[in-house]
Parts: C-alpha cells; sequence; structure tokens
C-alpha cells in the first residue's frame, strides 16, 4: 500500500508515497484515491483520508493543498484550517505531515541532513520549468549539500509525450535539458526524472534519491492521468517526528 523512500534521512524523518491499493473508492477511482477534486464520492474520499492518517500514526490530518500548477509554497506551523492555493510546503514543526497529490506529476519529498525541516512539492512540467523546486529549496535554513531529495512515482520516460514548446521552455533555461528529450514523430518524450535531477543538481543538491516509478504502465498501483484522462489521485508525504 505504502513506498517507503530508500534513502539516508535521518531516523526522525518518516515519508511515503501511497498506491492507489486500498481504500474504498469505486470505479474509476477505485482504490486508496485522496484526492477530493476529481469527481470522487466525497464520504469516500474522506473515508480514504482518515484511513490513511490513522495507518500513518498522525495525530493530526496530513496538510493537503489545492494545487493548481505554480510555484507557491507554503510554511505549515500547525493543522490547516482550509485548503490553500500552493504546490509546496515545508514545515519545521513536529508531527505536521507535509503532502502532496499527483497522478503523472513528479512529487519530491525533502528533509535537511540535522533533521529540522522537510518540505513537498508538486513538480509537474509546468511547475518545475517555473521554478517550483528552487522555491521550495529556498525555505530551508541549511546549504543545499545539506539537503536530500527523494523523487516520488511520476510518468516515466518512455511515457511522457510532450510538445515542442516544452522542451524549448525547459532548454532556453537550462542548455542540458536537451538531454531528457528524446524525439518522437513529430513529438517528445521527456524525462520527468532528469528535469528535476538537473535542477536539484544546479541549485547545489547531489543528495537525490528515488526516481524509478512509471505511473503511467503500472495501472493496478498507480493513478495516470495521462492513461485514464478520469481517474484519482495517491499522495506523498513527509513529516519529522517527535518521539
Amino acid at each position: 500500500m505504502f513506498i517507503v523512500p530508500d534513502w539516508p534521512a535521518p531516523a526522525n524523518i518518516k515519508a511515503v508515497s501511497t498506491t492507489r491499493e486500498g481504500g474504498i473508492s469505486l470505479q474509476p477511482y477505485q482504490g486508496l484515491n485522496l484526492g477530493l477534486h476529481v469527481g470522487d464520492n466525497i464520504e469516500h474520499v474522506q473515508c480514504n483520508r482518515t484511513q490513511l492518517q490513522q495507518e500513518l500514526g498522525l495525530a493530526e490530518s496530513p496538510a493537503w493543498l489545492n494545487q493548481t500548477h505554480s510555484t507557491t509554497v507554503i510554511g505549515v506551523n500547525a493543522p490547516l484550517a482550509a485548503t490553500p492555493d500552493a504546490d509546496g510546503s515545508y514545515t519545521r514543526v513536529a508531527d505536521i505531515a507535509c503532502a502532496v497529490m499527483t497522478a503523472d506529476c513528479l512529487p519530491i519529498l525533502l528533509c535537511d541532513s540535522a533533521g529540522t525541516q522537510v518540505a513537498a512539492v508538486h513538480a509537474g512540467w509546468r511547475g518545475a520549468a517555473d521554478g517550483i523546486i528552487e522555491a521550495a529549496l529556498d525555505t530551508f535554513h541549511a546549504p543545499a549539500d545539506q539537503i536530500l531529495a527523494w523523487l516520488g512515482p511520476a510518468i516515466g520516460p518512455n511515457a511522457f509525450e510532450v510538445g515542442n514548446e516544452v522542451r524549448e521552455q525547459f532548454v532556453a533555461d537550462l542548455p542540458q535539458a536537451e538531454q531528457a528529450f528524446k524525439p518522437y514523430g513529430d513529438k517528445w518524450l521527456a524525462d520527468l526524472y532528469v528535469l528535476a535531477r538537473q535542477r536539484l543538481y544546479r541549485a547545489g543538491v547531489s543528495k537525490i534519491y528515488g526516481g524509478d516509478f512509471c505511473t503511467f504502465s503500472s495501472p493496478e498501483r498507480f493513478y495516470s492521468y495521462r492513461r485514464d484522462g478520469v481517474t484519482g489521485r495517491q499522495a506523498s508525504l513527509i513529516w519529522i517526528t517527535s518521539q
């Protein structure tokens, strides 16, 4: 049901990515759909979210966001009373889980090597190109070489078809981004994982893990918007434990 990052994060840092396995949502959202905005039965989604909170042993609900493909990253110092518009969150407060939902876009989880701050980032191609990764890194009170990044489940490099305007936007900002695109007819196949790694490296982050999933090609395990259109959302969460 959960994917636990394989990375050398401090012992007080906990992180998971969910899959669609478990939950009570029905087709086409079948499984552990955590998105309230996709047309699923609201009671089913709330039940799935409660199940997730209980299974992770969280005292409070995760800090859910209304994601808009922006570069907004908010600080969370207490349980959220509303759902803010943002595509990333960070905290230095124990037992508050930062969370992002995805169904092909790239979730990135971040922490510092001292275990004092965590962040969760929703990095689709628009957000990545516009600077959401850099915006999240700017919230850290730690040198870049002390930040760890884990790349969660996203659409893989053999499935992510994009137009030339996407390629041009990345290459104009970072010429080596050309390495992340392969010709595919009159389109391109883009590697979100490579694009994210390149931007993290440029920012000085070299401790990068994960990046070996493909939501599109794993229908039994992951939701994929590109594959199914109407579908659910999985989540990636990270928090500091007080124990």
